[in-house]
């Protein structure tokens, strides 16, 4: 509440995008720019042997601060590609996420159409929709996941710095990891007080620490992909 006002859901981050039966062509196999926005596109990855009218898990992914789609993709794309998942990587408007600079704006705007643009072409598995991320875009995913746990039925975090969250939706599935020797991170003021107020919330959480500096690990990765993909929402 704000002044007696209820707070605005889009102001709070809810995304209104949901999976659907499709009505548009779908993309063929390959990594596709989506041509939604003139600048800093959302890119998707469409694996071979997707059948749009079957129900096709989804993960999201989002990029760590001054990054890009290109170069958070290759934390997931050859795993979408040998496990066949659909792979979107949306691009913050400006460096980082708007939640990280002032709070919830184009970004979720820009979220939501890349979102609707996808369910729009695939029969998308509300079971297997994951948030992922890591370092700025592990918060974001995190943040965005618990607001839209509705959605997001697993939310996979890596060295995330911060948790915001003025509204809170569903019970996503959460594997939260970060490197011991993190030291652009702490591990102490970050995950784990992130995983100590999770399960104070009855999340159910995987929490994963590894011996590592703040980068995403090959082998933490393949762990939660098998999170993701292995055990789906109850329907």
């Amino acid at each position: 509440m704000l002044d007696g006002l209820p707070l605005d859901p889009a102001l709070a981050g809810r995304l209104s995008a949901r999976p659907r039966l499709p009505d548009r062509e779908p993309l063929p196999p390959g990594r596709h720019a989506l041509g939604l926005f003139p600048e800093r596109d959302a890119v998707l990855v469409v694996p071979e042997g997707i059948d749009p009218r079957a129900p096709s898990p989804l993960a999201v992914l989002f990029h760590g601060g001054g990054g890009s789609a290109e170069r958070i993709l290759p934390m997931l794309e050859e795993h979408a590609r040998a496990r066949g998942f659909l792979l979107l990587a949306p691009q913050s408007l400006f460096p980082t996420w708007d939640l990280v600079i002032a709070g919830n704006g184009p970004d979720r705007e820009r979220l939501d159409e890349a979102l609707a643009h996808v369910f729009a072409r695939y029969l998308i598995d509300p079971r297997r929709l994951a948030f992922a991320g890591h370092s700025d875009g592990g918060s974001y995913a995190m943040s965005m996941g618990l607001t839209n746990g509705d959605l997001a039925s697993h939310v996979v975090v890596s060295s995330a710095g911060f948790l915001t969250v003025q509204m809170q939706a569903g019970s996503p599935r959460l594997f939260l990891s970060h490197g011991t020797r993190d030291e652009q991170i702490p591990i102490d003021r970050s995950a784990r007080r992130h995983a100590r107020l999770l399960r104070e919330a009855g999340y159910d959480l995987t929490y994963v620490e590894y011996e590592g500096p703040h980068a995403w690990n090959p082998d933490v990765v393949t762990r939660a992909v098998s999170f993701f993909l292995d055990n789906p929402a109850e329907a």
